[in-house]
């Protein structure tokens, strides 16, 4: 009685639900390397989650946003835990977009007719790192000061739109309370949402077309054409998100988040460096001029973002697949900055 209570106030069934969410998936994927979508989705919810009970605590006002740091870290029980989960989890978030990005890219999954899925995943790898940036600016100790400030000059040097760029991420003509609410708003509302539109996007056009059969990798003989996703995928899932909980609790207890000097605009410290995960753009800046930096990034992000439309245009032109090329060389370009960079 209660079921069929239940079945005619909620209409569903759970048999076409069950189909429509259990389609066989590649056999290729059984190689977890391949299957690296459910690692960030994983770690963006341990984000939702962290930034929610930190709210409770965090004050965003200049006067009062690094003390409510500071107690949180040194006063609040496991406070110092919740934190550190927090910075290894965007970390991971980070790792885990670009692998699964680099996976996609070299088995050429990008192409036709998946173009637009490329492109939300581009754009979930803008987002995540522009989530990364503004949630490290809202500690207000002294390197994300000046990193704010560092940021509002990159956006000034911006062509056509340099001035109005600065003063939407400052609110004024310099670092202040509105710069902060900016920011914090910008982490916790405007960049969660769009991080959530995307991902329900990409999942939903994964969901069309299906997971791409298309690798540039032969198939081992073992390997079955398809397998279900419940409950082999699920699994596989799972125990990738067991593991990442207790590599994320290591991470946090080994190295747990730390805190700098209060920020403090009269005094510039000696470094001023972004996240590790900025390290190839800010060391590009340094070998170049402010505005022909900005505009090296922001070709590259085009370019990125509408790669599959580039390759189709490059494999007109010439009868040989040169992505691969352009793929390695992009590689090797960000992983040579980030070491230079930080290892200066």
């Amino acid at each position: 009685m209660k079921l069929a209570w239940l079945k005619e106030r909620v209409p569903v069934d759970l048999d076409k639900l069950s189909e429509l969410s259990n389609e066989p998936v590649p056999g290729h994927l059984k190689r977890w390397w391949f299957a690296l979508g459910g690692t960030p989705a994983y770690l963006l919810m341990v984000q939702l989650a962290t930034g929610l009970l930190l709210m409770f605590y965090y004050v965003p006002e200049p006067g009062r946003a690094y003390g409510s740091v500071a107690h949180l870290t040194h006063d609040v029980a496991f406070g110092w835990w919740l934190r550190s989960i927090h910075k290894w989890s965007a970390s991971g978030m980070i790792v885990a977009v670009l692998l699964h990005t680099m996976r996609v890219f070299f088995t050429g999954s990008y192409r036709k007719p998946r173009e637009l899925t490329w492109m939300f995943g581009a754009v979930l790898l803008f987002l995540t790192l522009a989530e990364g940036l503004s949630g490290y600016s809202l500690v207000y100790e002294q390197l994300s000061f000046w990193g704010a400030t560092v940021t509002s000059n990159l956006a000034g040097a911006m062509p056509g739109i340099g001035g109005f760029a600065r003063r939407l991420v400052l609110g004024g003509d310099e670092v202040g309370p509105a710069t902060l609410t900016r920011f914090f708003v910008a982490h916790v509302a405007i960049f969660p949402a769009l991080i959530l539109v995307a991902v329900a996007a990409h999942i939903a056009l994964v969901r069309i077309h299906g997971m791409s059969s298309e690798t540039r990798f032969k198939a081992q003989a073992t390997e079955p054409k398809t397998f279900p996703f419940v409950p082999d995928h699920l699994l596989t899932e799972l125990m990738i998100a067991i593991t990442l909980m207790v590599l994320l609790d290591v991470l946090a207890v080994r190295f747990p988040a730390s805190l700098g000097d209060p920020a403090n605009a009269a005094i510039t410290p000696e470094h001023i460096r972004p996240e590790w995960y900025f390290y190839f753009a800010f060391r590009w800046l340094k070998l170049t001029t402010l505005r022909i930096g900005v505009l090296g990034v922001f070709v590259a992000a085009l370019v990125m973002l509408f790669w599959p439309f580039v390759d189709g245009g490059l494999r007109r032109l010439s009868k040989r697949d040169l992505s691969i090329g352009f793929g390695v060389a992009a590689v090797l370009v960000v992983v040579i900055f980030t070491i230079w960079e930080a290892l200066a």
